[in-house]
């Protein structure tokens, strides 16, 4: 099941006035960045996610952008989940808005599978006011195809049997995992339908594409084993934001370096986890792009210790370099459960870490940007919003 142009639905839930408007979430039109989401009334004119935001207003100038607030998202991403989980506990999250869920054996609670999609429809209407498209299947691939082609606000249930004739007609583009280059190539050997997929022997797949070859061979004849999965422990946590216009001064960068560093710490923490390595990404104006990466000599989760870390990566990337910066991130790997001896903790240390869970509870119930360090306030006047806070432009949106 999927939300149906989730970032534009929220917003229009709280602003019924964009209903049935070109609305584009994302960042404003004169400056740099990429559509987010799209409202399908956008989409009609060919907007599209992930297509620069110039492009965008000059297809479809009338439309109205939105800078997005992914605190709104994350919030009601957070009640979709929970309405999925009163009907099975299998459930398999894939970002905010889409997820997989295995039914098996509880669709007699509700007469029929059917019948319980229908529901959680309901639901998710009523105390959302959001509109889900949903595809039934007996594997996960078949399912995904079916959702996609129910959208907008649909329902596609592919009896038992059936996987491989619904496929066959439908463009190879429709397959999950076939990409631009993929199609292209595909396209070129005369493979247009997945049905005409099918039939190419797997050998000459596999020649063609290695192993994915395989992988592409039985999803289109509709057979895919892959269980619904339970989410996993996170491997790495970052956060980075493209500017508006490509900066060279070092007390914007470090400010935004500061800011996104208290959001992976603040993240850290709500996980209950430690981070031993801590990584810087730059892209400059030429689209050149570098990751610096530095090893703590002992896990942490506290903001000062990753921004300090950050800051002094940047301040070596930047050596020497001429070129303005056109995206910064901060991120960190290697992560491991809080290991700590309180007796043995500086009084510093010790004070610092009850700052930062104060200014969790603190920014959890008020909003991040409720109380902040005096190097991210600078971010107030470059990032201005009406409700008095900042957002930082997409792909950040405010994580």
């Amino acid at each position: 099941m999927d939300l149906d142009a989730f970032f534009v639905s929220v917003e229009q839930v709280l602003n019924p006035e964009l209903k049935g408007k070109p609305v584009v979430v994302g960042g404003r039109p004169d400056r740099r960045g990429v559509v987010a989401a799209a409202s399908y009334e956008a989409r009609a004119y060919g907007l599209h996610s992930a297509m620069p935001l110039a492009t965008a207003v000059r297809l479809c100038p009338q439309a109205v952008f939105i800078p997005g607030n992914f605190r709104r998202y994350r919030e009601a991403s957070r009640r979709f989940m929970a309405i999925l989980a009163d009907f099975s506990p299998f459930l398999e999250p894939l970002g905010l808005d889409e997820a997989y869920l295995d039914v098996t054996g509880f669709e007699s609670l509700h007469g029929s599978i059917r019948q319980m999609a229908l529901s959680i429809k309901q639901r998710v209407r009523e105390e959302q006011g959001l509109c889900a498209s949903i595809g039934i299947a007996g594997c996960k691939v078949v399912a995904k195809v079916a959702s996609d082609l129910s959208k907008p606000d649909g329902l596609i249930e592919v009896s038992p049997g059936e996987d491989r004739s619904f496929l066959a007609p439908l463009s190879i583009d429709r397959l999950p995992g076939i990409g631009k280059k993929t199609e292209q190539r595909l396209r070129g050997l005369g493979v247009n339908t997945i049905g005409q997929l099918s039939l190419v022997p797997v050998e000459a797949l596999k020649s063609h594409f290695g192993a994915s070859g395989e992988v592409l061979h039985r999803h289109s004849r509709g057979m895919d084993s892959r269980r619904v999965a339970l989410p996993g422990e996170a491997k790495s946590i970052s956060r980075e934001t493209t500017f508006d216009k490509d900066i060279s001064g070092r007390p914007v960068l470090e400010s935004t370096l500061r800011y996104l560093g208290e959001r992976v710490g603040a993240d850290l923490r709500r996980r209950g986890r430690q981070a031993r390595c801590v990584t810087l990404k730059l892209r400059y104006a030429d689209f050149t792009t570098i990751t610096r990466s530095h090893t703590l000599p002992h896990p942490t989760d506290a903001d000062q210790a990753i921004f300090d870390t950050g800051v002094g990566l940047l301040g070596a990337a930047l050596a020497g370099q001429k070129q303005p910066v056109r995206l910064i991130g901060i991120g960190v790997s290697n992560l491991t459960e809080p290991v700590r001896q309180l007796a043995l903790l500086e009084p510093s240390d010790r004070r610092m870490e009850h700052l930062n869970r104060t200014i969790d509870r603190i920014r959890d119930r008020y909003g991040f940007t409720a109380i902040q360090t005096g190097r991210t306030l600078r971010l107030r006047d470059l990032h201005p919003s009406d409700e008095g806070d900042y957002t930082l432009p997409t792909p950040g949106l405010s994580r």
